[in-house]
């Protein structure tokens, strides 16, 4: 038996605003602005995307985290990132990073190209309670070591899953 399709009316559209971040690199803010800003545990959804590198070059220097998970996933360009804990990775297109900043840690996000196009989306997640002073960890995806999931076709409700090339 199917399950039945309950339709819902769109309440509110709520345009990303633009700002500036780190040390001045632009970029939208679609959730953490003042109408957005009670998600828990989205806390905040950046999209950045600009092929002027004067809106981008100077990236986001040493700044601190704490009690929370930030996720990038990188559309176009290429960012280094490195923290306190001794970690480094580097940010290309299709692949993730998965910082947990738990009690505490200072990192860069920094671009390494000096022209093109520089676009991806950072996602910062709340961590529960019991563990915002668990232990900082870092991990580096490369696009090639996991699966992109895709519609078969639209509106299908089957997925597929592929190696990223």
């Amino acid at each position: 038996m199917e399950a039945q399709k309950k339709i819902r009316k769109i309440k509110k559209i709520i345009q990303g605003q633009n700002t500036s971040d780190g040390a001045g690199v632009k970029l939208k803010r679609i959730l953490g602005s003042q109408e957005l800003n009670q998600l828990d545990p989205f806390l905040l959804l950046d999209e950045f995307k600009n092929d002027n590198p004067d809106d981008y070059a100077a990236g986001f220097p040493d700044h601190p985290h704490r009690g929370f998970e930030t996720i990038t996933y990188m559309m176009a360009g290429a960012f280094t990132h490195r923290d306190s804990k001794g970690n480094e990775g580097h940010l290309t297109a299709g692949s993730v990073q998965w910082m947990t900043a738990g009690r505490g840690i200072i990192h860069s996000e920094m671009p390494e190209q000096k022209d093109g196009l520089a676009w991806g989306y950072q996602l910062w997640l709340n961590l529960p309670k019991k563990f915002k002073m668990i232990e900082p960890k870092y991990q580096d995806l490369a696009a090639e070591n996991y699966r992109l999931w895709t519609r078969t076709e639209s509106g299908s409700r089957y997925w597929r899953a592929s190696t990223r090339a």
